[in-house]
């Protein structure tokens, strides 16, 4: 067995899982973001409480987070790079990360809802997918203003990017491809009740408002 492995899934738990949101919160705004707007560990509810300023900070860090957990795969494993393992081990990664930010050891296991944590695996192992689904979140956020509308749209868009325009074939990569939206959904399936009836709050420029 490859302890390197090993290692290296619990150290992308515990990148993804490290809470942001709150630690950035606490420590120089004094306020514990979960005790305020959505009351999610997450950059939208950070946006929302501390600003557009923090909101950008938590963002860029939720991102990083997904792409550190994947760049593990160069460092620890004795797997070929050009192995069609290598890129398995690196979705393997990036899940757990996304699973530590939804599932935070740090916060009881109470956390964000993982779109920009996925956002950063994307870019690292599919950038053309990632970007275009990128794209698809702002064109979907500038018409609606709804960010959980957004990120679920683009989440969707995702598996078909990767089946259509990358063609993978590969189950592992489908398998990964066709979680994101499924765990987007469930991450949001408040906000979706929400959509449903109306209630969504959404977010604008001149003062964020918005239930993530």
């Amino acid at each position: 067995m490859d302890y390197q492995i090993i290692i290296a899934f619990i150290l992308a738990y515990l990148i993804g899982a490290i809470p942001f949101s709150v630690w950035v919160g606490i420590l120089f705004y004094q306020k514990d973001v979960r005790k305020y707007g959505s009351m999610n560990a997450g950059a939208t509810n950070t946006f929302r409480v501390l600003g557009a300023q923090a909101g950008i900070v938590v963002l860029f860090l939720d991102i990083v987070k997904g792409s550190v957990a994947v760049s593990l795969a160069y460092y620890l494993g004795h797997l070929s790079f050009s192995s069609a393992n290598f890129i398995y081990y690196e979705l393997g990664l990036g899940m757990i990360a996304v699973l530590g930010h939804i599932f935070p050891i740090y916060l009881n296991f109470k956390g964000g809802k993982g779109v920009a944590t996925f956002l950063g695996v994307g870019v690292s192992v599919f950038p053309v997918a990632a970007l275009t689904c990128v794209a698809t979140f702002l064109v979907v956020f500038l018409i609606t203003r709804y960010v959980s509308l957004g990120s679920i749209l683009a989440s969707i868009v995702f598996p078909l990017m990767l089946i259509f325009y990358e063609h993978m074939d590969q189950w592992p990569v489908l398998a990964f491809a066709m979680a994101v939206p499924c765990i987007i959904i469930y991450t949001h399936r408040k906000n979706i009740k929400r959509l449903m009836k109306g209630e969504e709050n959404k977010i604008l420029f001149s003062k964020s408002k918005e239930s993530s």
